[in-house]
């Protein structure tokens, strides 16, 4: 039993990488749904109905545990895909519950009140759908009380990246930093509230400057998981399997992964 990721696009494939240095023994099933990328412009009803079908995939393909490796997956589709119910035996977990984790310094099974932290200016950058989804806002209350979030939809960012053109997306970022800090000039803290930006840090930090401190996903999730697995170790299987699936032309989307990890990795069709 391999542990499933899914993503829109490439953007995930941050998130595989870090688990694989974290957890090199654990087999991984990776799908992305490059056939209808970018998700971030889509409304929740379509972005609901293309997880909820991509995760069942990944389920039926044996994979009892899919990671949304996602944030506009998981804005808009995972609370209402568990409130529904997942069947018996199977699990899906998004990506925003590391970060908040991170950010409030407060262990997810804490269910006491919420309360004051640290951070209170947080600039949130994100796609469209996640942002206008509301939902890292939402997490959020439920852990920290006093925290004020500002967002900022950064759009074109994930096209640029997906299209390997990563002077458009550098110069997209800066700009949308620009727009942040027009509405909250001095953020504390900065959440890179979508998979592909990662691969922006360095700019996303060099915009904002040394005194901001920038949350990105990967590691926190990789080490979510390995804390996970810990816990439910009947989620894993053995074996060492590596597979790359897409919705999407797996020669292109083979092509623009590699450049992506900057190693050889090759797609098959789903």
């Amino acid at each position: 039993m391999a542990v499933g990721l899914f993503d829109s696009g490439l953007g995930g494939l941050t998130v595989l990488g870090a688990i694989e240095q974290a957890l090199p023994d654990v087999p991984l099933v990776y799908l992305g749904d490059n056939a209808h990328a970018p998700y971030g412009v889509r409304d929740a009803e379509d972005i609901y109905r293309l997880t909820k079908g991509h995760v069942q995939y990944l389920w039926d393909d044996g994979c009892d545990l899919v990671i949304l490796a996602c944030n506009t997956a998981s804005a808009a589709a995972l609370r209402r895909m568990q409130e529904e119910g997942v069947p018996r035996g199977k699990r899906v977990l998004g990506v925003f519950v590391p970060l908040i984790e991170a950010l409030t310094e407060r262990q997810w099974g804490d269910n006491s009140p919420p309360r004051e932290v640290a951070v209170k200016h947080v600039a949130l950058f994100a796609t469209p759908a996640t942002v206008s989804s509301r939902a890292f806002q939402r997490e959020l209350a439920f852990r920290a009380i006093g925290v004020d979030v500002e967002a900022q939809a950064c759009g074109g960012v994930v096209d640029a990246i997906e299209e390997g053109d990563m002077i458009l997306a550098e110069a997209l970022v800066r700009s949308h930093v620009d727009a942040l800090r027009r509405k909250m000039p001095e953020p504390e803290a900065a959440v890179l509230g979508c998979t592909h930006y990662p691969l922006m840090q360095d700019v996303f930090q060099q915009a904002l400057g040394p005194s901001v401190r920038v949350f990105s996903q990967p590691d926190l999730v990789a080490a979510s998981l390995s804390d996970y697995l810990g816990r439910h170790p009947g989620m894993i299987g053995e074996g060492q399997e590596r597979r790359f699936l897409t919705t999407g032309d797996p020669v292109r989307v083979s092509d623009r992964a590699t450049q992506f990890l900057r190693r050889q990795i090759t797609f098959d069709a789903a």
